[in-house]
Parts: structure tokens; C-alpha cells; sequence
């Protein structure tokens, strides 16, 4: 009797697997398409944004630009910070563009009586924050204010004057030299508990 062999077998041969391919596959041409569009776009953006000193386009100023310059350096005469844009980068995204704030969540810049009253009030809450309830124009907010001392005495006076002298308010300017006082009283080192808290700040002398 002859034994078969099962390399012969019809099952053994139904698990053999198949010789690789050697076969190039191309790219999917719905994928070269979208690959082509966004080279072009990207190419397009930076050939007609010209992005190597047209200074209309926006704002290229460097952190040193906006650093405050020690009195009798080179360009230390005059404001040497922009507030509007210092404005614009760290309070625009709550207080708004139009110092408006949000109805019940950010409350308003513009006609705050705490922007326009006393100078002291406003430099201790940029330096400081405040947490808890707060009344402005009337209406009570509840949230959280944080802390920008990380920014300069120079950039915080500049904040401040903008706020003070833009959409309806009218207020006097801050200095620099209005918020270094501030700052240099270490009795605090949180934020503010609430409005009350801000309003049992004398005036300053």
C-alpha cells in the first residue's frame, strides 16, 4: 500500500500561503489630490502674505520691544509700551475688544467704577487678582480674576491707562512709578477676597 504524500494533499495545499508580491502600489489618488491642495495652499499663504517685513500685517514687535527701558537708556523717554496690545493679548479674551465683558460671566471695563476710580484700586488688581463676588455697574459677578504681576511695572501702568482712557471712560493716566509703589507692599500675596476687600484700600497718600 502506498502512503500518500501530503505535500499533495489538497489541504496541506490550501495552507500554504502565497509568494510575496513584489507589485508597487500606488498612492491612492484621492490622497495625492488633498497632498497637491494643501502644498499649494501653503505655498499661496506665504507667497501672498509676505511675511518677511510688511509690518501692516501685524504686530512684530519682540519681548524686548515691549520690556520697559530703564530711565536714561535709548528710548526710554515717552510710553514705551503699547497698552492697546498688551490689552488686547491678556484681557480682550474676557473683558472683550469693546470692554463690554460677557453679560454675567466678565464683568465690564467700560463704565466701571472700579476702572475709573481710585488709582491704587486698579493697580492692586492687576498685581493681585481677586476671587469671590464683585459689584460693578450694578451687577453682582462671581469668578476669578487672575494675577498679571509677571508683567512690568511699565506694561501694567500702560494696561491701565488704556482701560482708564478708552471706550467711555475718561480717567487720568498711571504711571509706572504708581504701580512699583504697589508693588513693593508685600503685606499681600493673595488675590482679593471680594469687593469689599478692594474697597477697605485707602487712597494712596
Amino acid at each position: 500500500m502506498v502512503t500518500p504524500d501530503p505535500r499533495h494533499h489538497p489541504a496541506a495545499q490550501q495552507r500554504e500561503t502565497g509568494d510575496p508580491s513584489e507589485q508597487v502600489q500606488p498612492m491612492p489618488l484621492l490622497a495625492a489630490a488633498v497632498t497637491l491642495v494643501v502644498v499649494l495652499l501653503g505655498a499661496g499663504y506665504i507667497f501672498f502674505s509676505d511675511p518677511f517685513g510688511n509690518a501692516e500685517l501685524g504686530d512684530r514687535r519682540t519681548v524686548a520691544d515691549l520690556t520697559a527701558k530703564a530711565p536714561g537708556a535709548p528710548g526710554a523717554a515717552g510710553q514705551a509700551v503699547d497698552g492697546k496690545a498688551l490689552y488686547t493679548g491678556n484681557c480682550a479674551s474676557c473683558h472683550q475688544a469693546t470692554g463690554k465683558g460677557l453679560p454675567g460671566v466678565f464683568p465690564p471695563l467700560d463704565g466701571s467704577e472700579w476702572v475709573q476710580g481710585e488709582p491704587r484700586v486698579l493697580v492692586n488688581i492687576l498685581l493681585h487678582g481677586i476671587t469671590g463676588e464683585i459689584e460693578v455697574a450694578g451687577t453682582t459677578y462671581k469668578g476669578m480674576m487672575p494675577s498679571f504681576k509677571q508683567l512690568g511695572d511699565a506694561e501694567l501702568a500702560a494696561i491701565a491707562s488704556t482701560i482708564r482712557s478708552e471706550w467711555s471712560n475718561k480717567a487720568a493716566a498711571i504711571t509706572p512709578e504708581q504701580v512699583a509703589a504697589e508693588r513693593k507692599d508685600t503685606r499681600r500675596s493673595a488675590p482679593f477676597a471680594s469687593g469689599a476687600e478692594l474697597k477697605a484700600l485707602p487712597p494712596a497718600q
